[in-house]
């Protein structure tokens, strides 16, 4: 702990220096912002810039970028880019070493941005129990990493986040204790409250939805039209479908085309009624309409991450591949104590990963033996998806998060290629500080 604090003042020094010798590309300030989330329902809350999300940065795949961050919130804040390759001093993790930046203070961050895409960024520090820190805020905001290359296939391009607002942490049936929120919204706001999204008969609409929950799952549909998923966590799948519904775990991205094809004043939101009651939607109307939003509610939930995957026959697996088994248990202390979290039996930092080498080629082995599922995240690396329940031969999926489901196994491979100490960990804000990670060392 010394030496994170001795570390991030040296950062705040060397930020205030450069800060007078070169502007920076782009400025974050971090500070108490009230959310005006419903009609006279106000959220205390944490955000970037004054706004919730916050702002969308759109950087340049290659292209060196400089963004300064000033922290005027009164705790320690780091700030992770979620889905880029970065050394990990910047990458935003103190426990890979990008050094805290304290109450008052300033940090620079300097890199080349990469892979492009759709990512985002957002705090990665700990709550605990307190439901108004961490990722329980509105510390997120959107990144978009413009390719060298990028045709325009659509007329219109929207950005949305889903989040959950106003929490409490409850004890679940099986003795832990898991946060239950009053507010669901996008983009900061309930259903029927701000502008709604407004688009023209036969436009190609270009979704990009985050979901920035502390530890919530989505499913969204939106009335009257599909959805066709050409990315998912910013990279292209091999064959792009139509759906009727989409479904996002904390930190997943879904990028999807719209047909906007059915003229009318429709609504967008979560297909679970007592999420959307929660005020999780938002309208969607046509240029030209009037009336009330329509809304169909379908009558179950659907998602496969296998349709997405290429239909050419899976190669075999690379020879010489590590496989590292992964086993998800928990060890609930009740009684209001915090919870512990386990990767093959200990929690963080007791959790050690394998040395990785340069080059190598691993297969992480997901054995989810909880009653939770886990949204799972590697940093500063992507891997591909290789098996799923059921189907034990994928490949062609590009991913830095997946949602391994309670009582299942899932695997994925990636090669080190990214040296320096990564984390790997539950995604879910509470399950992260009970323990759920684990830090992998390059030789």
């Amino acid at each position: 702990m010394l030496k994170l604090s001795g570390m991030a003042v040296t950062s705040a020094a060397l930020a205030g220096l450069s800060q007078q010798t070169a502007p920076a590309d782009y400025t974050i300030d971090i500070a108490a912002y009230d959310l005006e989330v419903a009609p006279r329902r106000t959220i205390k809350t944490i955000a970037y810039n004054g706004q919730v999300p916050g702002p969308l940065l759109r950087l340049k795949e290659g292209r060196s970028v400089t963004i300064d961050v000033t922290n005027h919130s009164g705790n320690s804040e780091v700030v992770h880019w979620h889905g880029l390759f970065l050394p990990p001093e910047v990458d935003g993790a103190m426990e890979e070493g990008t050094p805290l930046i304290p109450a008052g203070g300033h940090a620079r961050y300097t890199f080349t941005p990469r892979p492009s895409g759709f990512r985002w960024y957002h705090t990665h520090t700990f709550a605990g129990k307190d439901l108004h820190k961490g990722q329980y805020t509105g510390e997120h905001g959107f990144l978009f990493i413009e390719p060298r290359d990028n045709p325009a296939r659509y007329d219109q391009e929207i950005f949305l986040a889903l989040h959950d607002w106003d929490g409490d942490l409850l004890a679940s049936g099986d003795g832990s204790m898991d946060p239950v929120y009053g507010v669901s919204a996008i983009n900061g706001r309930v259903l029927g409250f701000g502008e709604p999204l407004r688009v023209k008969s036969g436009e190609r609409v270009l979704l990009h939805l985050l979901n920035s929950s502390p530890s919530e799952v989505h499913w969204i549909a939106f009335s009257g039209h599909q959805f066709e998923v050409v990315a998912l966590d910013g990279n292209q799948v091999p064959q792009p479908q139509v759906v009727s519904m989409l479904r996002l775990a904390p930190a997943e991205r879904v990028s999807a085309v719209v047909e906007m094809n059915h003229p009318g004043s429709w609504v967008m939101g979560e297909v679970r009624k007592h999420i959307m009651a929660a005020g999780m939607g938002i309208v969607v109307e046509y240029s030209g309409s009037t009336g009330k939003p329509k809304w169909d509610q379908p009558n179950q939930l659907t998602w496969d991450y296998l349709a997405f995957a290429s239909a050419d026959p899976a190669p075999p697996q690379q020879a010489g591949t590590i496989t590292i088994p992964m086993v998800f248990e928990s060890k609930f202390t009740g009684h209001g104590a915090m919870d512990h979290w386990t990767i093959n039996g200990k929690s963080y930092p007791e959790t050690t990963g394998p040395t990785l080498t340069a080059g190598q080629r691993y297969r992480l082995a997901f054995i989810n033996r909880s009653t939770n599922d886990h949204p799972v995240h590697l940093h500063r690396h992507s891997f591909e998806l290789r098996r799923v329940p059921d189907h034990p031969e994928v490949h062609g999926i590009l991913k830095d998060t997946i949602l391994v489901d309670a009582g299942t196994q899932v695997e994925v491979e990636f090669t080190a290629n990214d040296p320096g100490p990564t984390l790997f960990h539950c995604h879910q804000q509470n399950h992260m500080d009970a323990g759920f990670m684990m830090l992998f060392q390059y030789a």
